[in-house]
C-alpha cells in the first residue's frame, strides 16, 4: 500500500491556503506555494511534527483519556481502561503503523470539519495545530 500524507487536507500555509499533494518519486509531499514556486515538503517531516504535539499533550494525561474513551466506547470495565490507558503509554509505537496506513478520508474529513487544522512555513515547519477544544461549547460569552 503507498504512503500517503497523513494529514492531507488539513494542512495549510500561514496564509491559510491549503496545500497539496504531491509525491517526489514515491515519497509522498505537501505542496505549498511560495510566491509562486511549488515547494515540495516530505509529508512524514510535517506528520511527525504533528504526531509529536499530539503525544506531548496527550502525555501525563492517560489516565484520564483512556476513562473518556472507555466511556465513548461502552467498555467501562477496569481491564478496558488498562489496556486503553497502555496503548496511550506506548502511543509512539503506532506512530509508524499511522505513517504506513494513513487516517481514513472519512475521518480526516471529520477532522476538518470539527477544526482541526495543521498550519506550515514553507519550510514545512509546523507553526500551530488548531485542534476543536471542549471550552467552546460551554462558553457563553455573547458571541
Amino acid at each position: 500500500m503507498p504512503r500517503q500524507p497523513i494529514f492531507a487536507g488539513l494542512v495549510v500555509d500561514e496564509a491559510d491556503r491549503p496545500a497539496g499533494t504531491a509525491y517526489v518519486g514515491e515519497e509522498p509531499c505537501y505542496v505549498v506555494d511560495d510566491g509562486g514556486f511549488k515547494r515540495h515538503i516530505p509529508s512524514e517531516q510535517v506528520d511527525r511534527q504533528v504526531l509529536e504535539m499530539m503525544r506531548e499533550q496527550i502525555s501525563g494525561n492517560e489516565g484520564l483519556l483512556s476513562e473518556q474513551a472507555a466511556k465513548m466506547l461502552g467498555t467501562d470495565d477496569i481491564f478496558s481502561k488498562a489496556m486503553l490507558e497502555n496503548q496511550l503509554k506506548n502511543i509512539e509505537q503506532q506512530f509508524d503503523n499511522l505513517l504506513k496506513m494513513g487516517i481514513p478520508e472519512e475521518s480526516r474529513a471529520f477532522m476538518g470539519m470539527s477544526g482541526f487544522k495543521v498550519v506550515i512555513n514553507v519550510h514545512g515547519e509546523v507553526v500551530r495545530l488548531d485542534q476543536p477544544s471542549q471550552s467552546d461549547e460551554g462558553d457563553d460569552d455573547g458571541e
